[in-house]
Parts: C-alpha cells; structure tokens; sequence
C-alpha cells in the first residue's frame, strides 16, 4: 500500500531530486548518505508496512486518520482536542553536565520539536508569538517539519520559514522521518543551520561546547553518530539532535553529554496522567518523554509542538522547551 510512483519514474524522479541539491549541501552530506536519502525517500516515502524501524507506519494510513477524526466528531471530542493541540506551553527544564564550562552557566537552549505547520496552519502565530518572545542564546529544531512523509513540500516549507525568521537567536536542527532532503536547502536558506551526521563549534567568546546532529534514524535509518561525533575533542562539553530517542545508545556510546529529541510527541494522545496509548520508538517508556538519564548521557524528549496525522490532544500537552544548561557541581 502506497502512495509512492510508479517504479518506472524512480530514477527520474531521483534525478530531480538530486538536482535541487546544492553542491555545498551534497558535499556536507557525502555521496553515500544523500543517495541513500534519496532512494529510500523515492522508493518507500508513503509505504505503510516496513522500512524503517517500525514496521507498521500509521501516519501513512490517510483511511484510518479520517476514521479517528470522524469518531471524535462524533463522540463530541475534536474541538476539546484541537483546542489541547494548540494550548501550546512553555516548559524550562534545568540540565547538569559534567563537561560544561563555567563561563557558560545558564546557558540557555530553545527547543521545537514536530511541528507539523501545514496539518494546522494557525499554530504559526502561536508559535511565533512564544518562539519570537523567549530570550535564548541558541535554538534548535528536532525534526518532523510537515505532516504528510509524501507529497508536496511546499506549504511545510513556507511555514516553517516564517517560523524560523522569528526566532531571535541562531538556529539549528536536525531532519525527521517525515520531511524530504529538498526541504533542507530553503530551510537554511531562511536561517536553520541543518547538521546532517555532522557538528560545529559553538563558541561564546571563550570556552565552545559542540553542538552534533543525526540525520532521521526512524524511518530512513540515515543516522551515523560516528560521523557526527568525529573530530570533537574528548573533553569537549557536546549535544546532540537526533529526531528519536530511539537512539539513546549510540548517543551514550559515542560520548555526547546531551540528547535532545522529539518524534513521540509523547504519545499525542494519552490516557489520563499523560500515559501514552501508543509507542513509535523503541525505546524504554521513560525516555518517550520528557528529561531523563541514561548513564552519563543526559536526554529531554519533546512532547511536540505540532500534532501529527490529526490536530488533536489529550492529556499531553504540546510544548515548546528552553533548557537551562549548568556546570555539574
């Protein structure tokens, strides 16, 4: 069941893809990676049954979202959600790491996560109005752009551009399992900095720490933290963005002190005291979300700015995150 072309139009498809990809871009990528973007994106983007590291994708089942917004019509629910769905709350959440310098105490770090701005336009200004208000040194983006994995990219890519030239302070992120390597070129273009299995220096005049990001590990298995995590000193404080906390242990085995990640949306729809009726990661139910520790690795899950396949919550709130970051005593 898919939504994908014919397979006769795979390599010209591919071909156009690969053409909308600067130069500067594919080289930071490397040949392997993007043609291995590329394929998985052309060949399974709307496949319902495999690929990935779940083998069922429900946000591809377009029959089984109408029957879950038709049925909270009908039990009188949707408004209540669509209404949680844009209740979006600003949380603070304090984090200790061993390696972080001193200079750079209360260092602070926005984080948006899923925001899936072409399922439900009028969370931009929203968003923007809480993004474009809070004074942060750095933000990052966790993925998940748009709603669709398939289709037209457009509309996503206007909206998140308009959400991007909000934000008061640079910007960073990382792509999700439902967006499309040609949305990275305008995404930078607008001001994110996408860090694809690669890191930079971030430097505050005085000590740097470094800030990694993985490219989608869910659906496109495109990670490689090896890569990312080459060439930053051993005593360098460091973070990493990666779209799911499916990753936790290749995080933790290369050394990162940091993990930030989004994807779960934290179940989006959860019984009463946020427990989630459904699992995308796989991963231990502490680290869906929310902060948490694994060994050294110190990690903080998004619940998600936008909503997927339906705008709609319940018990889990959306959340736009500013972590204050604190030499470990």
């Amino acid at each position: 069941m898919s939504a994908d072309p014919a397979p006769g139009s795979h390599a010209d498809e591919a071909a156009r893809t690969a053409a909308v990809i600067p130069a500067s871009l594919a080289a930071r990528m490397g040949a392997a990676h993007l043609r291995h973007r590329i394929n998985v994106q052309v060949e399974h983007a709307a496949q319902v049954f495999g690929q990935g590291t779940t083998y069922f994708h429900l946000e591809n089942l377009d029959w089984m979202l109408r029957a879950f917004r038709m049925g909270l019509r009908l039990t009188g629910l949707y408004r209540r959600g669509r209404r949680n769905a844009r209740a979006v709350r600003l949380t603070e959440n304090r984090v200790r790491l061993r390696r972080w310098p001193e200079s750079l105490r209360g260092y602070r770090v926005m984080q948006i996560s899923d925001t899936h701005l072409d399922l439900d336009p009028e969370l931009l200004p929203i968003l923007q109005g809480i993004a474009g208000g809070v004074a942060c040194d750095l933000c990052v983006l966790t993925g998940d752009f748009r709603a669709r994995t398939w289709g037209p990219i457009e509309a996503a890519v206007a909206l998140n551009t308009e959400l991007i030239r909000s934000v008061r302070c640079p910007v960073y992120g990382v792509l999700g399992n439902h967006d499309f390597i040609e949305m990275a070129p305008p995404l930078e273009a607008a001001g994110a900095r996408l860090l694809l299995n690669e890191h930079v220096r971030v430097a505050s005049d005085g000590p740097a720490f470094y800030l990694a990001g993985v490219d989608d590990a869910h659906f496109y298995l495109a990670e490689n933290f090896h890569r990312a995590a080459e060439g930053i000193p051993d005593d360098a404080a460091s973070i990493v963005l990666s779209h799911t906390p499916a990753t936790y242990l290749k995080a933790a085995a290369c050394g990162f002190d940091l993990m930030l990640s989004g994807h779960t949306h934290g179940g989006q729809v959860c019984l009463p005291g946020g427990w989630p009726i459904l699992r995308n990661a796989r991963c231990p139910r502490a680290l869906m979300a929310g902060a948490w520790r694994f060994g050294s690795l110190v990690g903080y899950t998004s619940r998600g700015t936008g909503s997927s396949g339906v705008p709609a919550r319940f018990f889990c709130p959306p959340e736009i995150t500013v972590h204050v970051i604190e030499p470990a005593d």
